[in-house]
């Protein structure tokens, strides 16, 4: 009797989720308002829009989550890590881009094969995080942070080639968000043998999955060819997510939640996670799809499915960082070791302040135009400066801005892997200027950077506060930023979704152009920067010894409250005013103060100033660039700086990697 309850219990937990599913579902279709008219002609519309958008739709939902299900299921158990699916890793950013690419300048291989373009960008992804993992053995807080780099990267690029191809903009982005919206039995059709496929070959590699959660000896010792069932498993995995993304765009998630839901209602063994993950995915993303539609309008739905997910998806990896095992970040283990200090750090920071003035001497004068390279003399320079010095100032004042606030978040949470980008906290500006967007009917600038603020400082306190609790120490507190930032961006998308000028507002913020900045702008950046990070330098003190851990700065007499929340605030106010000013993506928050730490400036006044100054560098340098180099188009600058940000944190990875290989 005893076995039989135990049985009985995990098929129980199933029943209030699909009952739930079911109450939805009937409900989208119920709250579908009659349409007025002839009621023959009336019911004949009714059967076409149920037979061939809503069931298609909820079949495709199914279908979907079922496929992400098994994905995440695959992954875990090949990688051995918790919190590893198609979005952690990169790989639906990866193929969203190879779309992106190839609808935009390849439309002959989307006509080809869809699902193999698609298929190429993820393996390109995932085949990048694995090498920069590999030599850590696959440690899962690499492989998320590299999946996190890469994500980034490829977030960046097919930005600049959507807002570059303002013809495909609407259509790309509804897309790439995730929509299930169906006309027809097209998108269930194809993905059923993708599935079936997919859980044929689960199936016949049951016994190299099950010997792939033992550590490599083990699994070697009993016979398995360890390379080629990885990447057997991992073709499989990568294709069913690949595959997904392909049809209906990036779905968030679904792949992290779906075995653990299973693990939750009871399956331990693989054979019964291999039945339960699939299970748990189709039931997640069917309820997902049915509440947005529910919560929409008659005409509209509440957000695209795939931002949706992300909503889910933010919290649950924010609780699930709990879990995680401590390591140490990557990049850093012995890079105090042996590190140089600078014999006259003030006249090293001089020396980078006469790079940055050369540096914006040379981006105000050297430019392309129609008839190639010229250098702006004269009236030419007079012509020009109005337009090339505002976009100078701000995104120099914004790269400094940044840098200083990565530079206050590192010394805070003594987390050298701390930054405005990869806590969230850039992310947390564009929640709070979506909220302003929909609470304010007539928004101005004052009101924007109002809200670009508060959301910045409500996330970096969240932040801190989590930092705060016990047992939370850099890795933790990592995997809630990426958590933090997928929220947030996700409520960003859902007001993205909407097509109305609240839309075009957030989608100019997420792009980070300064190719229309003007005076105002300008002004503003140059205001902040000095009313801001002037008064930084009062904090020396504390910079230098808050990374010491509570115990030390209790010992010396630091006031614990101030000492926190008073550089917060700043990082906070630097942060949403240059992401404003520049866009989230940028990664000069984490670039600068790296870089400031690995030409010797240890002490923390030193660091801050030149942090700034060189993140002010590399964002003058990103604007000349991309005023240049795709001339007479212009790449947003935010963008672009991501481009550069993005390669120097793979290095960084790759030679934490060296360090400990």
């Amino acid at each position: 009797m005893a076995r039989g309850r135990v049985l009985q219990r995990p098929a129980l937990r199933w029943l209030l989720p699909a009952a739930l599913a079911l109450v939805l579902i009937v409900a989208v279709i119920a709250s579908r308002a009659p349409l007025p008219g002839d009621p023959a002609v009336n019911a004949a519309l009714e059967r076409i829009l149920l037979w061939h958008s809503l069931m298609p739709r909820f079949v495709t939902a199914l279908i979907s989550g079922a496929a992400l299900g098994l994905s995440g299921l695959l992954f875990q158990q090949v990688l051995r890590n918790p919190i590893a699916d198609a979005s952690t890793l990169g790989i639906a950013s990866g193929a969203q881009l190879a779309l992106t690419v190839a609808t935009v300048y390849a439309p002959a291989l989307i006509a080809a094969s869809r699902e193999t373009t698609a298929l190429a960008g993820g393996l390109v992804a995932v085949a990048i995080v694995l090498a920069l993992a590999w030599r850590r053995k696959l440690d899962p807080v690499t492989v998320v942070l590299s999946g996190m780099v890469i994500s980034l990267i490829a977030a960046a690029l097919s930005a600049t080639i959507v807002l570059a191809k303002g013809e495909y903009v609407l259509s790309l982005f509804i897309w790439g968000a995730g929509s299930l919206n169906q006309q027809s039995w097209d998108a269930p059709l194809m993905l059923v043998p993708r599935l079936v496929l997919g859980c044929v070959a689960a199936a016949l590699l049951l016994r190299p999955l099950t010997l792939l959660a033992l550590d490599d000896d083990s699994a070697r010792s009993l016979g398995l060819a360890l390379h080629g069932a990885r990447i057997l498993v991992l073709l499989v995995a990568v294709w069913l997510a690949a595959t997904v993304t392909a049809e209906v765009g990036v779905i968030g998630f679904v792949g992290l939640a779906a075995p653990m839901i299973a693990r939750a209602a009871g399956a331990r063994r693989l054979r019964d996670l291999l039945i339960a993950a699939p299970f748990a995915g189709a039931l997640l993303l069917s309820v997902t799809d049915s509440a947005v539609q529910l919560l929409g309008s008659a005409t509209a739905d509440l957000a695209p499915t795939g931002a949706a997910t992300a909503l889910i998806g933010g919290p649950l990896l924010l609780w699930m960082s709990r879990r995680m095992v401590q390591t140490v970040p990557p990049q850093l283990d012995g890079t105090r070791q042996g590190m140089a200090r600078l014999r006259r750090p003030w006249l090293a920071i001089a020396t980078i302040g006469c790079g940055l003035a050369l540096l914006s001497v040379i981006a105000l004068v050297l430019g392309r135009g129609p008839g190639g390279w010229s250098l702006a003399t004269g009236a030419l320079f007079a012509d020009l400066l109005p337009f090339r010095a505002p976009r100078i100032i701000v995104a120099g004042t914004a790269g400094a801005m940044l840098a200083a606030a990565g530079t206050l978040m590192q010394r805070l949470t003594g987390n050298p892997l701390a930054g405005p980008e990869v806590l969230g906290v850039s992310a947390g500006g564009g929640l709070g200027l979506a909220v302003m967007l929909l609470l304010v009917p007539a928004i101005g600038p004052l009101t924007m950077l109002a809200g670009a603020a508060g959301g910045s400082f409500a996330v970096l306190l969240v932040m801190l506060l989590i930092a705060a609790r016990p047992g939370y120490g850099p890795t933790r507190l990592l995997l809630a930023g990426i958590a933090m930032g997928a929220l947030c961006m996700a409520i960003v998308s859902t007001v993205l979704a909407q097509g109305d000028m609240r839309s075009y507002a957030l989608l100019l913020w997420l792009s980070g152009s300064t190719n229309r900045v003007g005076a105002f702008e300008a002004w503003t950046g140059l205001v902040a920067c000095l009313l801001l990070v002037a008064p930084l330098f009062l904090f020396s003190r504390w910079l230098d010894i808050l990374p010491l851990g509570d115990g030390v700065s209790r010992a010396i007499g630091l006031p614990r409250i101030a000492s926190r929340l008073l550089p917060a605030a700043s990082a906070a106010l630097l942060t949403g005013i240059a992401s404003l000013l520049i866009g989230p993506l940028s990664l000069v928050g984490l670039v600068g103060p790296h870089l400031a730490r690995l030409s010797g400036f240890v002490q923390g006044r030193h660091q801050l100033a030149a942090s700034a100054m060189l993140g002010a560098a590399v964002m003058v340098l990103a604007d000349w660039l991309s005023r240049i180099v795709a001339f007479p188009y212009q790449v947003p600058v935010g963008l672009f700086a991501a481009l550069i940000g993005g390669p120097y944190l793979i290095w960084l990875l790759s030679r934490g990697a060296d360090r400990n290989g």
